[in-house]
């Protein structure tokens, strides 16, 4: 009879404790279902588009296929830059796909529905293509992380900058939605506050090709400096039409607020050089950056973007906290993103703050002459890293409810 009380109390001993146990690890649906949602055939393509997807492939291959003993899963859909697709497919995702996190999402407008969906149904948006700051700040969620960029942290460190450099006058030409106008706002604000002055702009359609009349508008409020608030194909035919009629050449500077590596290889260094623009990364910093980018370029033929290396960086940080966590559980993971430091191949002492802002360095550039460019994709002198504290919106400034003040 004690025989069987002592195996029965040591059994019980024995289960309570595999219960309590964090090893006892919980993945909804047996499966990390992760799904990039990017623009695969619009003017944002060559910045997120495929290479988005080939990043996110490229974090899970770094962490491994299984977290918790479970297959991780990569899924992509094209957003084609129409809200309504966007949110029909993660409502999709998130109702009948079993998807845990959408990744990526260039376009502020979709971003910012997708993000309050997945505040709806609990799920992770792990945002590095939309740059409206407002996702961090008055709209800000638990279950959203912006990893890349935001427009507050592009025009802080640029126009700062170029302020400092003798750009007093502005002139904007700018993308007519919500991401371009909240680049220019932002802008603005920064410009006023170092000094300068906001002379004129005039706005454009998205998806524009003919930019000449805009060119000339600029050109003849002779402003210090053109400031194009657009992205994509629309920044490549802004930029090299600009130079096309002459604005470098007759003394003005010019900045792109939200430019990538791909938009100086469309661009093409004769009409770029010397254009100003602020990046969360560059592929050509250090030994380590160069070997992944090498291995991206051999997979996409391009080098990578900040919004891949976003990507490719938010994967894999979802992931970790997945494991520290021992459950996808969106409360549980979000909390180990906030503890855990960022670490990767681009970010180096990152922190995911409670209003969902990832406080990592920008880096102020400057595109080379094409004299200056010692092979292919060598386009960018880093001139100034900007601490992350000192880049993105301060705790004391923002709108956000959670965080405690």
């Amino acid at each position: 009879m004690t025989r069987h009380v002592l195996a029965w109390a040591t059994a019980l001993a024995l289960s309570t404790t595999v219960l309590s146990t964090p090893s006892l690890a919980q993945v909804s649906d047996d499966v990390v279902r992760i799904g990039v949602l990017t623009d695969l055939s619009s003017w944002g393509r060559d910045n997120s588009g495929p290479g988005s997807v080939e990043a996110a492939k490229m974090a899970v291959e770094e962490f491994g296929k299984t977290v918790l003993g479970k297959p991780i899963e990569i899924i992509s859909a094209d957003h084609q830059m129409k809200s309504d697709v966007g949110v029909q497919i993660a409502r999709n995702w998130f109702d009948n796909g079993k998807v845990d996190a959408v990744v990526d999402i260039p376009n502020s407008a979709i971003a910012i529905a997708v993000h309050n969906l997945a505040r709806e149904r609990n799920r992770i948006a792990l945002l590095s293509g939309p740059g409206s700051s407002a996702l961090t700040d008055d709209l800000c969620s638990p279950n959203t992380v912006q990893f890349a960029y935001d427009t507050y942290a592009l025009s802080k460190v640029t126009a700062s900058a170029v302020i400092a450099e003798g750009g007093k006058s502005w002139y904007f030409i700018t993308a007519d939605y919500a991401f371009g106008s909240q680049l220019e706002n932002d802008a603005t604000r920064f410009i006023k506050a170092s000094g300068g002055t906001v002379v004129g702009g005039v706005r454009h359609p998205t998806n524009t090709a003919d930019f000449s009349s805009f060119a000339l508008q600029a050109q003849n409020s002779k402003a210090n400096v053109v400031a194009f608030a657009n992205a994509g194909q629309d920044t490549d035919n802004s930029i090299k039409q600009s130079g096309e009629f002459g604005l470098v050449k007759g003394g003005q500077k010019l900045v792109g607020l939200l430019m990538f590596d791909t938009d100086v290889h469309a661009i093409g260094l004769e009409a770029a050089q010397g254009t100003y623009l602020t990046t969360a990364s560059y592929w050509n910093m250090n030994d380590k950056t160069r070997a992944w980018s090498k291995k991206f370029f051999a997979k996409t033929n391009v080098m990578p973007t900040m919004i891949q290396t976003g990507v490719y960086g938010s994967v894999l940080h979802y992931l970790k906290a997945i494991k520290a966590a021992g459950t996808d559980d969106p409360a549980k993971v979000m909390a180990k993103m906030r503890e855990l430091p960022i670490e990767d191949t681009f970010v180096h002492g990152g922190k995911l703050r409670e209003d969902g802002r990832v406080i990592r360095d920008m880096y102020l550039a400057k595109v080379k002459k094409p004299s200056e460019s010692k092979e292919p994709w060598d386009y960018l002198d880093i001139v100034k890293t900007v601490k992350g504290e000192d880049a993105y919106r301060p705790v004391s400034e923002s709108k956000c409810p959670l965080l405690k003040k």
